[in-house]
């Protein structure tokens, strides 16, 4: 225990010394293994068997089809149909902010892809229409966690491979979840925004002109609207599994992007494959490392005896619940969710079992849980990518995003945490029990 939280401490002076995660775990890894952690050339074969699951494979797949669509002019699709509904009132663009970011990761399952795809988008609006840029930018970094939590979700596909469990039930976990937080932020936003007479409110339609309007921006949102209809119906209906309905995923964004959008140039497609591949390439070094420090640390009993020492603070399952929100809150804080699911799987998983916590109502502790870390300081890389998107600094948003996060996300934790059923539902539905 001792040889692994030095580890651990080692790994988290490397990342906060801005140290690539990949490369600190992977430093991290090698130190465990040489200071007495067992063999780490066996640990590293272990590494490769698990990356090399074919489970795994939905993740580049999914990333490559959500780049794609992309890169297709989806956005601003999506947008328009949404805008359509909510558009006219004041606050309403904020509110297409928040549900295309969720419609999206449904297409996605990328916060980072969510904010460059539909952020650069609707910012420029938001600011033409009166919203001040530091609103804007907390609006759109926190509602980019939504593509996290509706499936097809990344984080969920490696949380799933790392605790053995369902990944078309780990993505069914959070998504009651997800769309509750896409709920609140919008409320929220109107609420906000209820009094604030900068803003352009444009002035209302006929319901005849409104029609009109859904159904003609509909007509070009609806493949890309199809398209989770499409994967998660074909997983779901047991068509296809996860892996392969990334490659379907694929297939179908190729398709309309080419053929039916006729957005997806060549030069689209290869900046559309680049970017996705160095994303897909940074991912499978951090979870390679991660596997095989994980491989030794199950070796040494690591989990089993964190589980021990939790237990020994208290038997108590609502305490016990509270402190493993707050552990994996300051793991989100400091590390992706990629990473922190792994983590969390692996470390925390024997806790959860120990106290009767069922692994999917976990799951969905997990996602909403570093949701919420990659929004918070002082790492926060969600925050910051959404202030390159209206180039201002973190001080100038940080309080918008404070509010909607204590206000929104941080009860919201507490609910998935205490109330199962949000969690279990529909993986109970779609277990047919």
């Amino acid at each position: 225990m001792e040889l692994f939280l030095i580890t651990v401490f080692l790994v988290l002076i490397l990342i906060i010394l801005e140290i690539p995660v990949g490369f600190a775990f992977g430093m991290g890894a090698i130190f465990y293994g040489l200071a007495g952690g067992g063999d780490i050339s066996y640990h590293a074969s272990q590494g490769f068997f698990q990356i090399s699951a074919f489970s795994l494979l939905a993740l580049p797949l999914f990333v490559l089809a959500g780049t794609m669509m992309g890169a297709c002019g989806i956005s601003e699709r999506l947008l328009d149909f949404v805008n359509a509904f909510v558009g006219r009132r004041r606050g309403g663009l904020g509110v297409v902010t928040v549900v295309a970011c969720a419609l999206f990761g449904a297409i996605s399952g990328s916060a980072a892809a969510a904010i460059a795809a539909i952020g650069k988008v609707i910012a420029p609006r938001m600011l033409e229409e009166g919203y001040e840029s530091s609103y804007v930018t907390a609006l759109i970094a926190v509602s980019s966690v939504l593509a996290l939590m509706i499936p097809p979700s990344i984080p969920m596909v490696v949380f799933a491979i790392a605790a053995r469990q369902s990944v078309a039930e780990c993505f069914l976990s959070t998504m009651i979840p997800g769309i509750l937080l896409a709920a609140v932020y919008s409320l929220l936003n109107l609420l906000f925004l209820r009094n604030d007479i900068r803003i352009k409110v444009n002035p209302p339609m006929p319901a005849r002109d409104v029609y009109r309007e859904i159904l003609s921006t509909g007509k070009k949102a609806i493949w890309a609207l199809i398209m989770p209809l499409i994967v998660l119906g074909g997983i779901y209906g047991g068509i296809f599994s996860p892996t392969e309905a990334g490659a379907v995923a694929f297939v179908y964004a190729l398709f309309v992007g080419r053929f039916i959008y006729k957005d997806l140039s060549w030069e689209k497609f290869y900046e559309a494959v680049y970017d996705s591949s160095k994303l897909s390439g940074s991912v499978v070094i951090v979870l390679f490392f991660l596997f095989v420090m994980s491989r030794g640390m199950i070796l040494a009993r690591i989990p089993n005896q964190f589980a021990e020492m939790l237990l020994g603070i208290s038997e108590n399952k609502i305490i016990l619940l509270i402190i493993i929100n707050f552990i994996l809150f300051a793991m989100g804080m400091v590390i992706d969710d990629i990473s922190g699911g792994v983590l969390a799987a692996i470390i925390l998983m024997p806790v959860v079992q120990k106290i009767g916590v069922n692994p999917l109502h976990f799951a969905a502790i997990v996602g909403t849980n570093l949701g919420l870390g990659n929004i918070t300081p002082p790492c926060a890389p969600l925050l910051y990518m959404a202030g390159g998107v209206t180039k201002i600094p973190l001080q100038a948003y940080f309080k918008p995003a404070m509010k909607f996060l204590l206000l929104g996300h941080l009860p919201l934790v507490f609910v998935v945490t205490f109330v199962p059923q949000l969690s279990l539902f529909l993986p109970t539905l779609y277990r047919g029990h």
